[in-house]
């Protein structure tokens, strides 16, 4: 016999700080021409059981978010009460953000569709490798002898078989997705340490297409010289 599903009901002060939160990264991401248009999301971890998520809503300016521009979303990426009035829709994204917190116990999601990493992967859809930078530090990764493989998954409107895939090639010690033709999951801790690692990675990819050539594919083979 089961128990009763866990319940969870966010505080005010709780959803005011997630709000400010996601709307602040947001504006920053935009002014870097990482969310253009209505494009990316965000997400916080609220709580893990059950699990709850505040994301980022859907259709709207990335650099006009107010604190209450969020949905509260479950285990699905479906949202469910305890949010902001009046209610939004949230991000048809939102349940791979929940599986990513799930499976590698995020505390932040960023998708973003920045441009190197989906040049990358149309190169290396395999997987982009990259080893012996000293950017790697600032992804959480060491500057020499650490291969690091970015995994590449191809597209879907279906967001169970991205999280599928996502599962399938998840590396704990490597905080980051490539969606082909599409964008860029890094996560973390929190907000801060994720946009951290999205911009330490953003600089890596750049490095390894616009060394082009041998150089970037060395790095890719994991041989560089």
């Amino acid at each position: 016999m089961t128990g009763a599903p866990a319940m969870f009901t966010p505080t005010a002060t709780q959803l005011d700080q997630a709000g400010r939160a996601l709307a602040q990264e947001a504006a920053r991401y935009t002014r870097m021409g990482w969310m253009r248009g209505t494009s990316g999301n965000l997400s916080v971890t609220l709580s893990r059981d059950p699990l709850r998520l505040a994301v980022t809503a859907s259709g709207l300016d990335k650099d006009e978010l107010t604190a209450r521009d969020f949905v509260v979303v479950d285990e699905a990426g479906e949202a469910v009460s305890g949010g902001p009035e009046p209610a939004r829709r949230p991000s048809a994204e939102a349940g791979l953000h929940a599986r990513i917190a799930a499976v590698a116990g995020a505390g932040a999601v960023v998708h973003v569709h920045v441009l190197a990493p989906v040049v990358a992967a149309q190169r290396w859809p395999s997987g982009v490798e990259l080893r012996d930078l000293e950017m790697l530090k600032g992804f959480g990764r060491a500057a020499h002898d650490d291969v690091v493989t970015v995994p590449v998954v191809p597209n879907s409107q279906d967001m169970t078989v991205l999280g599928d895939a996502f599962e399938a090639g998840f590396d704990p010690a490597t905080p980051a997705l490539i969606v082909a033709r599409h964008g860029l999951y890094v996560w973390g801790d929190d907000l801060h340490s994720a946009r951290n690692r999205a911009e330490c990675l953003e600089w890596l990819l750049r490095f390894v297409l616009e060394t082009g050539g041998d150089a970037g594919e060395h790095a890719a083979r994991g041989r560089w010289t």
